[in-house]
């Protein structure tokens, strides 16, 4: 018997209109064992465990084979040892040094004895999980004043294909297809997920009348496919996509990459596959902004935090949960979705999501063979142009999200094509806007503000544009750096915290080196480092109910200043420990 987790888009769509939690499609499968997941920490790996969490219960119950992803030395080969342990070896996946391979069960115990391997995880199975979008978020405002679109800018997608015919997407929109799933040449799309995600990025709105325009609609889009027709595909195939992505990158200026699938987290990010090889993208200069999940209550509608999935738990990558524009271009009626996944992470017990996007009642293109479009007959929508079909779906969830900022982010990079990610992710933290009724756990920095965020990318590289209106949108004019809520500044372009390999959240630049974010208040040219010593109020760390026993170190050592952000009632240790042991299924 063949078993195998489950690692799915973390925006499994939602029906629009329609209690997320009831629906199966909007089954979100993190699979988090109810054994000893609560307990679990980080990896050892002087002599310690190599085996995940999913697999060290599988090598005490063995029951059959299970496809895992082999991280070892460089340069080392175990093909010989996996085939003398009775296992098939697979897919090689370079980025993270890794072989995919089928083994019994019995034998994990002694894979993981050998000195040439790191580290062995499950093969998790993968799913894929804007009209008034672009107005809500301002976007349609910067691509009107800074004349930008995303032109120029390449855009990976990794979801379920992309359709070859859309009318919203023409004959030049797709730049490149490459098929990870049954390795055809042509564009396609059998789920439907990817083609939704596409149009929220940079679809047309041709067949609307420019009424459901893409963010970024004259961005590149390179498409990987890694989902089948049926939304599944596993951890292996998004980390070949990854690897495709960075080595394509200049030819098609990949810039920006998508991830609306997720998959439980079983390790550390340090250690799982999937985050580290969404760290070589990061590394190589591209911002990978990914779904943080469907998890924000549970069964019977009540809030539940720790849902944010993988690769959203890493700290290197941009990871979005789902607004509620409530059917309006104003901000102040805007909510967080309740299905949205809150943090913090699992096992890390990092600060997620990094912000909130309009992810309710998304409107996005269908493609009519697609098993969406058959089974969401009462979310498909027409045009204003006569086609043969509904061109257009409504779908809710992070992965409707998760490209609003993606498009975003096109639109950054066109205005200041010199941003590394990490200040990317800056100034989509700076610019946000936060509301007083959710903590970080639930909007993160607060929810995406486009316009300000294209403004501030565009002055920190030439200087305020005179006789710009001011942005009525209140920035929070914070950075959730770490454990860490830096405040009290403005951000400088050439501060070491965005250098390439810099991963976000750490204490230091380089050796020995203090971070810096940026300057004073209204003193944008003199640079002083907003450092972890919280002086005058600088920054507030990021702890948990103590009753979860699991409270992080106070960096700044007892100061007055330093205010702990701490949950709401609703995070009980009760439902923590719900969340981390629910058996959760795929279906």
């Amino acid at each position: 018997m063949l078993r195998s987790g489950s690692i799915i888009a973390a925006c499994t769509p939602f029906v629009s209109g329609s209690d997320p939690i009831m629906l199966r499609t909007a089954v979100l499968a993190l699979s988090l064992l109810a054994a000893g997941s609560a307990s679990a920490g980080p990896m050892e790996h002087a002599g310690g465990l190599k085996l995940d969490v999913a697999l060290q219960a599988r090598a005490e119950s063995p029951a059959g084979m299970s496809k895992v992803i082999v991280r070892t030395h460089p340069g080392r080969s175990i093909d010989p040892l996996l085939r003398a342990l009775g296992a098939t070896p697979g897919l090689r996946l370079p980025l993270v040094h890794a072989q995919v391979a089928l083994l019994p069960d019995t034998a994990l115990r002694a894979l993981a004895a050998s000195p040439d391997v790191l580290t062995i995880s499950l093969d998790r199975v993968v799913h894929g999980t804007i009209g008034r979008t672009a107005s809500a978020t301002g976007a349609a405002w910067a691509r009107a004043h800074f004349d930008v679109d995303g032109s120029g800018i390449g855009i990976a997608i990794i979801d379920s294909g992309v359709t070859s015919w859309h009318d919203d997407l023409g004959t030049d929109r797709v730049v490149h297809f490459a098929d990870f799933v049954a390795g055809r040449a042509t564009a396609y799309d059998d789920y439907g997920h990817g083609t939704h995600v596409a149009g929220i990025i940079a679809g047309s709105g041709y067949d609307s009348g420019g009424a459901r325009r893409g963010m970024a609609p004259g961005a590149s889009l390179v498409v990987l496919k890694a989902l089948d027709g049926h939304g599944n595909g596993f951890a292996s195939h998004v980390i070949a996509a990854l690897d495709y992505a960075i080595e394509h990158r200049e030819r098609f200026n990949i810039r920006v990459i998508n991830l609306s699938v997720a998959s439980g987290v079983y390790e550390s990010f340090t250690t799982d596959p999937l985050t580290v090889a969404a760290r070589r993208a990061v590394d190589a200069g591209i911002v990978v902004v990914t779904a943080a999940g469907n998890f924000g209550r549970s069964a019977g509608g009540e809030p539940m935090y720790g849902g944010i999935t993988s690769p959203g738990n890493a700290p290197w990558v941009v990871t979005v949960g789902a607004g509620n524009h409530n059917d309006t271009t104003r901000r102040r009626d805007d909510t967080v979705a309740p299905f949205s996944s809150r943090g913090p992470t699992h096992i890390d017990r990092a600060t997620k999501p990094d912000l909130v996007a309009p992810g309710v009642g998304i409107e996005s293109l269908a493609e009519a063979g697609s098993l969406l479009f058959e089974t969401h007959a009462a979310s498909r929508l027409w045009g204003t142009v006569d086609t043969a079909t509904e061109p257009y779906l409504s779908l809710s969830g992070t992965s409707m999200a998760a490209p609003v900022v993606t498009g975003t982010i096109a639109l950054m990079l066109q205005a200041n094509p010199d941003l590394t990610p990490n200040l990317v992710k800056a100034i989509l933290h700076y610019t946000a806007e936060s509301r007083p009724q959710y903590d970080h756990f639930s909007e993160g920095a607060g929810a995406l503000n486009a316009r300000g965020a294209v403004q501030l990318a565009r002055e920190l590289r030439v200087g305020p544009l005179p006789g710009t209106p001011a942005d009525t949108t209140r920035w929070s004019r914070q950075i959730l750096w770490g454990h860490q809520r830096i405040t009290g500044g403005r951000l400088r372009a050439d501060a070491n915290a965005w250098r390439l390999g810099v991963t976000w959240g750490d204490t230091q630049a380089g050796a020995g080196e203090p971070l810096s974010w940026g300057a004073r208040e209204n003193e944008f040219a003199e640079e002083v480092a907003w450092d972890t010593s919280c002086r005058a109020g600088a920054c507030d760390v990021v702890t948990w109910a103590t009753a979860v026993g699991q409270d992080t170190a106070r960096p700044c050592g007892g100061n007055a200043d330093c205010a702990a952000v701490n949950w709401r009632a609703a995070a009980t240790a009760r439902q923590w420990r719900l969340l981390l042991a629910l058996p959760w299924a795929v279906r």
